[in-house]
């Protein structure tokens, strides 16, 4: 088969190499559609293996079986699924009080083979668990392979309670920042407002339900939220980038008693200087968001595949997988907002 190998930072090579074993108890599914994730990016272009290469990558994956192992029962080939990166066990204390996301046995997608490739092992342990989800006839495998990424952003604006006239600032127009919009306004916000440096990503992020745009180069950020709030600030401020200094900034622009996500993460040993004081006198709620629970994921992949979410909106380029490195670049330079790949390209549709 087909497989993008990393073999280091900035190192990949697509390459023919052997088709995974099917795994007692398990399926080999035939990759369709997977989604280039900024994380993906993140891990492609640093040692995020720390030198154990050449390793394959891609958690957002959706396809078709295409082999069953004898002792599999539940599944049956051509059917179509959506394979969640994590596995939870439902029975450590954090899966047991409603926080399967840190889970303390969960299947580790970042060591195991991913999905940057024609086929992909699913295993034993991910048909036992929560990490498996029938694609409905008539629903692409690109939309369906969205119920990943959205995943996160669902469980964040879940937890935080986003709602009818809510004012939400989100800072970075990313893939993951245009999810943050759309969704806010679909929870009922009343005024979304995006902050980013780039031009291009601003202006694409409007179609998704965004009020005001602010280029934190251009503009003092925290003013114009201000300013725009009437200078109480927003009710709830999600940091959706792996920046610093924005975060540093993001207190500022929330209202007192309001809320400030870390949903973004940002480089290992970096460190974010905070103003405790003014959360302190401002009563600020800072919350650090993670993944998100077993339910959130059915929900986020529902969601991913309805008509009310649109998610061919967020789909700007589809390529095949040799031109993964074309894809990286397309999202780091703001031109894209999400690449899914074909390993199949033949099949794909």
């Amino acid at each position: 088969m087909k497989a993008a190998l990393m073999y280091g930072p900035n190192d990949i090579r697509i390459e023919e190499i052997d088709r995974p074993e099917c795994p007692r108890g398990g399926f080999i599914l035939k990759v369709m559609a997977v989604g280039l994730c900024g994380s993906d990016i993140r891990n492609l272009i640093t040692d995020s293996a720390n030198g154990k290469y050449p390793h394959i990558y891609g958690h957002e994956i959706t396809g078709i079986v295409d082999e069953v192992s004898e002792t599999c029962t539940e599944y049956h080939v051509g059917d179509r699924l959506y394979i969640y990166p994590a596995d939870h066990c439902m029975k450590c204390e954090a899966c047991r009080t409603g926080h399967s996301e840190m889970c303390e046995n969960l299947g580790n997608n970042l060591i195991r083979p991913g999905g940057f490739a024609d086929y992909y092992a699913v295993l034993p342990r991910q048909i036992q668990r929560d990490a498996i989800y029938r694609i409905p006839d008539g629903i692409s495998y690109d939309r369906a392979s969205l119920g990943e990424p959205l995943s996160s952003v669902y469980a964040c604006q879940d937890n935080i309670h986003v709602g009818f006239g809510d004012t939400i600032v989100i800072i970075g127009a990313g893939p993951i920042g245009c999810f943050h919009a759309k969704l806010a306004k679909l929870r009922g916000a009343k005024k979304v407002i995006m902050v980013e440096i780039n031009d291009k990503r601003l202006e694409m992020a409007k179609q998704f339900g965004v009020d005001h745009v602010i280029n934190s180069i251009k503009t003092d950020p925290v003013g114009a939220v201000r300013m725009l709030t009437d200078g109480k600030g927003a009710d709830k401020v999600i940091s959706a980038n792996p920046s610093t200094s924005a975060q540093s900034q993001s207190i500022f622009m929330a209202k007192r008693t309001g809320i400030v996500v870390f949903f973004g993460g940002v480089a290992k040993r970096a460190l974010t200087k905070l103003d405790t004081n003014y959360i302190h006198y401002n009563g600020l709620w800072i919350y650090g968001h993670y993944g998100s629970n077993s339910i959130q994921v059915q929900k986020s992949f529902e969601l991913a595949i309805s008509d009310e979410f649109e998610a061919e909106q967020f789909i700007t380029h589809i390529l095949p997988l040799s031109k993964i490195c074309e894809g990286i670049e397309l999202t780091k330079s703001g031109e894209a907002i999400k690449v899914i790949l074909h390993p199949n390209e033949s099949d794909s549709q």
